[in-house]
C-alpha cells in the first residue's frame, strides 16, 4: 500500500477521483468495463479510455440520427447492440478534425485515431465477452496505418551545448536571465538527472529528498504502474545533485512540499509542465530544428547507454521498459558515425 502522503499516491488519488466523476457521465457499462480491466491496466490508461468513450458517445448524440440528443448516461446494453460498423467508421473519419463544445479545435493523425479506436475495440470486446451484446462489431473496423516516426535525440555535442547553456544562461533573454541566477543550480541538476539516468519526467517530479542515497549513488523512483525501483547514477549526476541540495537546504518549502526534491520559484514541488517549458526554452535555441522534450532526453540516454554497453537488455531494464523489442526498435538504431563509415566502404569504380 503506497504511503498516502507521497506525490505518486496523491496523483493516483486525483486520477481515481477524476475517473469516478467521468463515469457519472457515461453508461453503466463503461463503469463495469473500467472495473473489469482494472487488474491489467493503470489508472491513467482507464482515465484515457474514459475521455475517449465520452467523446464517442457525444459524437453519436450529435451526428448519428438514430441517437440524436441521447445523453451518454442513458445508454443501455440494448442501445449498444444497435450500433453498426459503419457508425464506428464514420466516427473514425470525424476524428480527423472536430470542435469541442467549448469551441476548441482538435485534429488527429493516424496515431491519435488508432488510440481512440483501440479504446472502442477494448470496450466492445469486453461487452461481447460478458455476453452483453450479440456481436463485437468493433473488431471489424480497420485500424489506421501508423507509420513509425524517426527517433529524435540529442547528439553528444548537443548534450554538451545544452548543459553549457543551462550553466551559463548566455542563450537567455534579459528577462529570463533575471530568474536564471535563482534557478541555475536547480536547472543544471534537473537536466543532468534527466540526461544522465533516463528517468521519466513523472519520476523526476515525484522525487523526494529522502529518496536519495549518496552512499550508494542511487535513488528510488516510482515507475508507471506503481512499482518502486532503485536506480544508480554516476559522478556527474551526483555532483549536480549535491550542488543543488546545498541551495535546497536554504529554501523554506511551502506547506505540503517539504520533502519535494525539486521546487518551483513558489517553493512548491515543480510540475511536469514547468520542466517541459524549461527544456523547450533551451532546446529552441540549441537545437532549433529538433523538437526536443524531456522524453527526448530519455531517448538520448537510452541510445548512449546502448552505444557504450551494447547490452539492449540492460538498457530495457534501466529504462523500465517491459518489452525489450520496443527498446531495441527505439535505441538500437545505427549511429551516424557508423553510417558515415559505411558510405566509404562500397567502391563503384577502382581508382
Amino acid at each position: 500500500m503506497p504511503d498516502p502522503s507521497t506525490y505518486h499516491a496523491r496523483i493516483l488519488r486525483l486520477r481515481t477521483e477524476r475517473l469516478r466523476e467521468l463515469s457519472k457521465e457515461l453508461p453503466d457499462s463503461c463503469t463495469d468495463f473500467f472495473r473489469g480491466i482494472e487488474p491489467t491496466t493503470s489508472i491513467l490508461t482507464r482515465l484515457n479510455y474514459a475521455y475517449d468513450l465520452r467523446l464517442f458517445f457525444q459524437y453519436m448524440a450529435a451526428h448519428e440520427p438514430a441517437y440524436h440528443d441521447k445523453a451518454p448516461r442513458s445508454w443501455t446494453d440494448a442501445d449498444l447492440a444497435t450500433i453498426r460498423q459503419i457508425m464506428l467508421e464514420r466516427f473514425l473519419e470525424f476524428l480527423n478534425y472536430y470542435q469541442a463544445e467549448d469551441g476548441r479545435e482538435f485534429e488527429n493523425g493516424n496515431s491519435g485515431k488508432a488510440r481512440k479506436i483501440s479504446t472502442l475495440k477494448s470496450f466492445f470486446k469486453y461487452l461481447y465477452r460478458k455476453e452483453r451484446i450479440p456481436a463485437n462489431i468493433a473488431e471489424r473496423v480497420e485500424m489506421p496505418k501508423v507509420h513509425e516516426h524517426p527517433i529524435i535525440r540529442l547528439e553528444p555535442d548537443e548534450v554538451v551545448k545544452m548543459l553549457d547553456a543551462v550553466d551559463s544562461g548566455n542563450v537567455l533573454t534579459q528577462t529570463q536571465k533575471r530568474y536564471h541566477k535563482y534557478t541555475r543550480t536547480r536547472d543544471i541538476a534537473i537536466f543532468t538527472v534527466l540526461l544522465g539516468t533516463g528517468i521519466r519526467i513523472s519520476e523526476l517530479v515525484g522525487l523526494d529528498i529522502n529518496h536519495l542515497d549518496f552512499s550508494a549513488d542511487s535513488f528510488v523512483v516510482t515507475r508507471k504502474g506503481g512499482a518502486r525501483v532503485i536506480l544508480y547514477f554516476g559522478q556527474e549526476v551526483e555532483q549536480a545533485l549535491l550542488n543543488y541540495l546545498e541551495e535546497r537546504e536554504k529554501i523554506q518549502a511551502a506547506p505540503g512540499h517539504e520533502q519535494a526534491l525539486f521546487l518551483s520559484l513558489q517553493h512548491k514541488r515543480i510540475s511536469q509542465r514547468a520542466i517541459q517549458q524549461l527544456v523547450k526554452k533551451y532546446a529552441s535555441v540549441i537545437t532549433p530544428l529538433k523538437k526536443i522534450s524531456p522524453h527526448k532526453f530519455r531517448s538520448t540516454f537510452g541510445t548512449m547507454l546502448n552505444y557504450e554497453t551494447g547490452d539492449i537488455y540492460l538498457v530495457a531494464d534501466v529504462l523500465g521498459n517491459k518489452d525489450v523489442n520496443t527498446t531495441r526498435r527505439h535505441y538500437a538504431a545505427m549511429s551516424d558515425d557508423k553510417r558515415r563509415q559505411a558510405a566509404g566502404k562500397v567502391k563503384l569504380r577502382e581508382d
